[in-house]
């Protein structure tokens, strides 16, 4: 979707502005595995924190998609990708993944989608890269090395690692679908919307929350030692991490060039790595943290190099902001 920036004050203004919705976008989504992992640990399984994230952010968003009703007729594919992959397949993925490992691992690990959808590009579509692209997926590829100490025999849980490829490999599906489907004439609130219902939907075939323990709800979680009421961390989850994330990420990609848009982007792995070390107590080494700062140099070097008119990410707002669900 084309950037509208006029010039003068209102363009600095209108750049001010989404620069400070992309950071805000980026902290809320940041904020989610902090959020959900005391859940997890207080008794509820993975799968019914995600169904519980999604649903009620469904809900919140339902107004939208009764405003965009015409578009299950004119993009299903579209539709049925983003809540497949972005909100069901990434969701899902992560959640499991930091019931496992560390939040920040998990994240960092989910950031390698830049660099495997620049893999699709080259090995699957057959199209040139860049050599600064193919230099982003090598840094963010030596990153991972350091982050989960390949030299310690894979010192984290291997399955966990697994679930948070899993949802870096959702984000690129999604990625891919964008080029294919296209974001043009399409209303990115809208995808939103429709693309939770329907993540809401496949949730609860695979979740089944007439299984959930609903007593954890009405209890609290342990952060960091310190007691927090279950329903204020599903809260925040829901209307922060969630609906207000996605929000303010589409309204900042409208005002910000692809390229500022993805280094603030990035700000979300440091943001969660941060608060999970503070509330979590999860500290990670020195080669780890200075790994994650490659993964994420990397992601965003592989992000920006490719061609704009090429990009499989050239869907607009729609591929490029909202498709990093964790958080989304």
């Amino acid at each position: 979707m084309p950037v509208r920036i006029t010039d003068g004050n209102h363009g600095n203004h209108g750049k001010g502005l989404g620069l400070g919705l992309a950071l805000g976008s980026a902290l809320a989504f940041g904020g989610s595995g902090v959020a959900a992992k005391p859940l997890i640990e207080a008794g509820l399984d993975p799968l019914h924190v995600v169904w519980l994230r999604v649903a009620g952010a469904a809900l919140v968003m339902l107004p939208l998609a009764v405003r965009h009703r015409d578009l299950p007729r004119r993009r299903p594919a579209l539709l049925a990708g983003f809540g497949l992959l972005a909100v069901a397949g990434v969701q899902a993925c992560y959640f499991a993944a930091i019931s496992r490992i560390p939040v920040g691992v998990a994240l960092l690990v989910e950031y390698l989608a830049p660099a495997l959808v620049l893999g699709w590009v080259r090995f699957v579509q057959h199209r040139p890269v860049t050599r600064a692209a193919a230099l982003g997926v090598v840094l963010a590829a030596g990153g991972l090395a350091c982050v989960v100490q390949v030299w310690a025999g894979l010192g984290f849980d291997a399955l966990g690692l697994a679930l948070a490829l899993g949802a870096a490999c959702c984000q690129v599906g999604y990625f891919v679908l964008s080029d294919h489907g296209g974001g043009k004439g399409v209303d990115p609130l809208g995808v939103i919307a429709y693309g939770l219902l329907v993540g809401a939907g496949l949730l609860t075939v695979v979740a089944r929350p007439w299984q959930l323990d609903w007593s954890v709800l009405a209890g609290s979680a342990p952060v960091n030692g310190t007691p927090v009421p279950a329903f204020v961390l599903l809260a925040w989850i829901v209307l922060v991490a969630t609906v207000l994330a996605y929000v303010t990420g589409v309204v900042s990609v409208r005002r910000l060039s692809p390229q500022v848009a993805g280094v603030v982007a990035c700000l979300e792995a440091v943001v969660a790595t941060v608060l999970a070390w503070v509330l979590l107590g999860e500290r990670l080494s020195a080669p780890q943290v200075g790994g994650g700062v490659l993964v994420l140099v990397g992601a965003f070097i592989a992000q920006s190099s490719a061609p704009a008119k090429e990009s499989v990410t050239d869907g607009g707002a729609v591929a490029e902001r909202v498709a990093s669900p964790t958080g989304m």
